[in-house]
């Protein structure tokens, strides 16, 4: 028998003060050293030179407007960027006011409901948003629990450490479809009445609806991509060109 708790309490605490901030992304990659003969053969195959190919500067140079409590989502097929140009947004932001995901570790001491800080109704509240709410899961040493459940977990530890900032590497992707929509929803109604704000990456569309988010950067692997603010009516889109220079389009964002 699967054996779940449900608390629907607001969290004990709410960076209340709803601040903008923008952040610039400005971040180019080129191809150094030397090609060896089978690189080069390949190049022949191919039509290409060297010299076109050191040409082919990738460059992330874009601005948002982030305010707290905000939901940033960057989306896009595998090889757009998308981790790139969260790492950068997390480099703006001091250390001591966020709390990326990746970098929490999995105790093989520890069972999950006393590695989360807080009082007992206030861990079981995080890991509750966290869609980790099966009693035997709760019970269970973080190391030992599935890849999905990891996610979880360390996802109920960010809520918990109290920083402005939460910072998500492939947000949900380890997680079935049903669980991701939860755990999008969860977060979004987390982010709303704590006023921590979200800085997700990640290829998974079809949470969308649930995760709504306020900021959506879109990639592509053109080189090309957009920003979709959520808060305009109609929202406001501004495209990404090639060379990634900033350019306002009033076009209807159909989300």
């Amino acid at each position: 028998m699967n054996k779940t708790f449900r608390i629907f309490e607001h969290f004990n605490f709410r960076f209340s003060v709803k601040t903008m901030a923008r952040y610039k992304v400005n971040k180019s990659f080129s191809r150094d050293g030397r090609f060896s003969e089978k690189a080069k053969a390949v190049q022949r195959m191919f039509g290409l030179t060297e010299e076109k190919i050191r040409s082919q500067t990738v460059l992330h140079n874009c601005e948002l407007e982030i305010k707290s409590g905000d939901i940033v989502y960057i989306t896009g097929p595998s090889g757009a960027g998308k981790s790139v140009f969260l790492g950068e947004l997390e480099n703006q932001i001091p250390a001591e006011e966020r709390i990326n995901l990746s970098q929490i570790e999995l105790s093989k001491e520890l069972s999950v409901i006393d590695c989360i800080d807080g009082d007992l109704i206030s861990s079981l509240k995080a890991l509750n948003t966290a869609g980790l709410n099966d009693v035997y899961c709760v019970l269970n040493r973080p190391a030992y629990l599935s890849d999905g459940q990891k996610w979880r977990f360390r996802l109920a530890v960010a809520i918990r450490a109290g920083r402005k900032f939460v910072i998500a590497d492939e947000f949900c992707s380890g997680l079935d479809g049903i669980t991701a929509a939860c755990v999008a929803y969860n977060v979004r109604r987390f982010a709303k009445e704590s006023g921590i704000t979200f800085l997700l990456a990640g290829c998974k569309d079809d949470i969308l609806l649930d995760l709504q988010p306020d900021v959506l950067v879109v990639r592509e692997l053109s080189g090309e991509g957009e920003v979709v603010y959520k808060e305009y009516s109609p929202p406001r889109r501004i495209r990404l060109r090639r060379t990634f220079g900033i350019k306002k389009n009033e076009k209807r964002c159909e989300m």
